[in-house]
């Protein structure tokens, strides 16, 4: 039995989960895969993990380079994270000829055409499971068993931080802030929540998965993101009331010869199964010609989950050279479709509006949305605020355009104080 030698970049959260998974896991891999796998060098900036992880101090180093240069490794595990040091250590292990296993999603969003070109032109393999959906599995099963099908929609809620703090909103009343400090509290959201709460994360999902997904390709640059800083307790509390639920949903949709791909606040129906996600947990929603709808669910997170995608993709790799059959799927992106403008989009509308508790405001505010095009599903007076009445507007179907020039105008009028909520609504 071939002995496959492994070199670890990264031995933070998911790296140690990886050491974790190979030891008390390598000969059951060697008898289901009929290959050996050896973790065999060991990188990473902060010496004092190599003894807290009891990794022997020979195989041990600071230096990235020399894992790299070690003729000895067959695979190289990237888990730094970033497109800085992370792009020169993947390109150089390509360029080395080994292949790579990487949970990078930032550099397969940003710089996936580069990297899959590399191993492509090296004969190598690049796979990065874990980059998106933690331990779920997707990347594979959009790329082997669901490539007999036409995709037409990838839904997903695919960040765990958010999904807590809307659960906790939803379930427990908290607000945005106290929702955030008990995640931090909990460890389910970092010191800086950016990426997270703004929708970045995500953002970056959706673009690896939509580029799978239509064989094009989407960048995170690429995608509109809204995150939740602005959701209060009381549009979630109105969602419930009309059967909605409110997730941060990434989106991508083939459209007419281009992609519809974002992330926002969404309202979606409460019997939809996205809408039963809650928690740190994912999930993943694919639409295809054939297959139909299929749902993929599970931790999204954590160094376990994510190690074991990382795992996953090692012995899938080392089979491949113990077969002598790597690169067998590199870039599918071939086709050139263009990611649709925001302002093309078309959908519903939820609106709370702050106005002046008078007759003919609501007359007021209709006409406006009237002259733009705008048709009203529904109004309901919710509340009276010193600050005037709460109302809720949900459109039917309609132009983004239209939509944000008629609350443009709308936002002028004498007696409507605030535009509290704009939330897109969604019938997946």
């Amino acid at each position: 039995m071939r002995t496959v030698r492994v070199g670890l970049i990264g031995l933070g959260t998911v790296g140690s989960g990886v050491v974790d998974i190979l030891r008390r896991h390598r000969a059951d891999f060697a008898t289901r895969a009929g290959v050996d796998i050896e973790l065999t060098r060991f990188a990473d900036r902060n010496e004092a993990r190599f003894a807290e992880l009891g990794l022997p101090a020979s195989a041990c180093t600071t230096e990235a380079a020399e894992v790299l240069g070690d003729p000895d490794v067959d695979i190289v595990i990237e888990l730094i994270g970033g497109t800085g040091v992370a792009r020169d250590v993947v390109l150089g292990a390509l360029a080395a000829g080994k292949s790579v296993v990487t949970a990078n999603k930032a550099l397969m969003a940003s710089n996936g055409r580069e990297v899959m070109d590399a191993a492509d032109a090296h004969g190598v393999d690049i796979m990065f499971e874990a980059a998106v959906g933690g331990g779920i599995p997707i990347i594979g099963p959009l790329k082997h068993s669901l490539v007999s099908n036409e995709i037409t929609a990838v839904y997903g809620i695919v960040n765990g931080t958010t999904n807590y703090m809307l659960t906790r909103m939803a379930e427990n009343g908290l607000d945005y802030a106290a929702a955030l400090l008990e995640a931090q509290e909990r460890g389910f959201a970092e010191a800086d929540p950016t990426a997270d709460v703004d929708g970045l994360d995500a953002a970056a999902k959706i673009a690896i998965l939509a580029s799978i997904a239509f064989n094009s390709r989407v960048t995170s640059g690429q995608v509109p993101a809204e995150g939740i800083r602005s959701l209060a307790p009381e549009d979630i509390a109105y969602a419930a009331e009309m059967s909605y639920t409110i997730k941060l949903i990434a989106i991508a949709r083939r459209a007419s010869g281009s992609i519809d791909v974002r992330v926002h606040p969404t309202m979606i129906r409460s019997a939809h199964p996205l809408a039963k996600v809650s928690g740190v947990y994912n999930a993943i929603y694919v639409v295809g010609d054939s297959v139909g709808e299929t749902m993929f669910f599970g931790e999204g997170a954590g160094s376990l989950p994510a190690a074991s995608a990382v795992v996953g993709d090692v012995i899938e790799v080392a089979r491949h050279i113990d077969s002598g059959c790597l690169a067998l799927v590199g870039c599918t992106c071939h086709e050139e479709l263009a990611v649709r403008e925001l302002g093309e989009l078309e959908t519903g509308y939820y609106v709370r509006l702050v106005v002046a508790d008078e007759p003919g405001v609501l007359a007021a505010v209709a006409s406006v949305f009237g002259n733009h095009g705008v048709s009203i599903a529904s109004v309901i007076q919710k509340r009276t605020t010193e600050k005037g009445a709460e109302i809720v507007y949900v459109t039917h179907r309609g132009s983004e355009r239209a939509v944000r020039a008629a609350l443009a105008e709308i936002d002028a009028l004498d007696v409507v104080d605030s535009i509290s909520a704009i939330i897109r609504v969604e019938e997946l």
